[in-house]
């Protein structure tokens, strides 16, 4: 019988062989860069394999098991590959054989949470959950200026600024509380009112205490940093989801239209909806020079993709 068997030489040259058909991977996946945790697994796994691919043993799946106290060697790879999910107590052994400090183990938690559940409120909530940590993150580290943070306007600064065209509000706290139908404290409303009071966009008449608008709310859009546009539209949605199962059909008027497009036709689209909110705008600006409002609307236009191209 023909057997086959390799020197210790020969044994090194092929291991280096397969180690140079892996993708180059010269810088650690940044986790606050994924929304998907399997996705940073396998990127992550792989930039190890780069690492150690003139090592005599590769790193392998067995390698970051015995790294997190888990008996089955392959479990880091069912897991990339969606065949299983992770529990709590393999959240935190997770993190450990990743080497990550308590901060990046409690953003890991909230990624997983977010990719794993399968309810849309549950979505929504770990979403907002891991935007909010890593928009902190981001602040403590000074990536996000925090005087610029203090300068954007919450949602309740937004529609305290439009109550500005409306007959008969009384800005007091306890009053405007009741508009904005208790969804913020006395104290947001105030420190709101602070903000839009200090930066100019509304002013107070000397003579009779009256509030009123001096210029648009925020002049220079292009200084706001991505993060915190995020958050600010998220938090209009939000309103919007709430308004979904509070408010009567005769309130609101909510609809939804699903098709499929081309590049060129979902450019168009953006444009024309883009124009619109333009035009709606402007139009609306004009009536409140002459007449006043009598609700504040929050108008919300989303178009977004809800499946990856097709591969060809």
């Amino acid at each position: 019988m023909e057997t086959v068997s390799q020197t210790i030489p020969e044994l090194i040259s092929s291991v280096m062989a397969k180690s140079k058909a892996l993708p180059q991977i010269e810088e650690a996946p940044r986790l606050v860069e994924y929304m998907d945790y399997r996705k940073f697994l396998g990127d992550w796994y792989m930039y190890k394999r780069s690492l150690s691919k003139k090592d005599l043993r590769p790193y392998s799946y067995a390698m970051f098991s015995a790294a997190a106290d888990i008996k089955s060697p392959n479990y880091l790879k069912m897991i990339i590959e969606g065949r299983r999910n992770l529990s709590e107590d393999m959240i935190v052994r997770f993190a450990k054989a990743l080497g990550f400090h308590k901060e990046q183990a409690d953003e890991f938690r909230l990624l997983v949470l977010f990719d794993q559940s399968t309810d849309p409120a549950g979505r929504n909530f770990f979403l907002k959950e891991l935007s909010d940590f890593r928009v902190q993150v981001q602040l403590r580290s000074g990536q996000i200026d925090k005087k610029i943070w203090q300068k954007i306007p919450s949602w309740i600064t937004w529609i305290l600024y439009a109550l500005m065209d409306q007959e008969g509000v009384e800005f007091q706290p306890a009053k405007l509380r009741e508009l904005l139908r208790s969804k913020a404290s006395e104290t947001e409303i105030e420190d709101a009112m602070q903000t839009l009071l200090n930066s100019g966009e509304v002013i107070r008449d000397p003579a009779t205490g009256a509030l009123k608008k001096a210029r648009n709310l925020i002049d220079s859009p292009d200084e706001i940093p991505v993060a915190l546009v995020r958050k600010l539209q998220s938090q209009l949605m939000y309103l919007g989801l709430e308004s979904l199962f509070q408010d009567s059909p005769a309130e609101r008027e909510f609809g939804s239209l699903t098709m499929s497009l081309t590049k060129s036709e979902f450019e168009e689209l953006r444009f024309k909806l883009r124009q619109m909110r333009k035009q709606l705008h402007k139009d609306n600006s004009i009536k409140r020079m002459t007449t006043r409002g009598e609700r504040v609307y929050q108008l919300n236009l989303q178009l977004f993709p809800v499946t990856n191209e097709v591969k060809k």
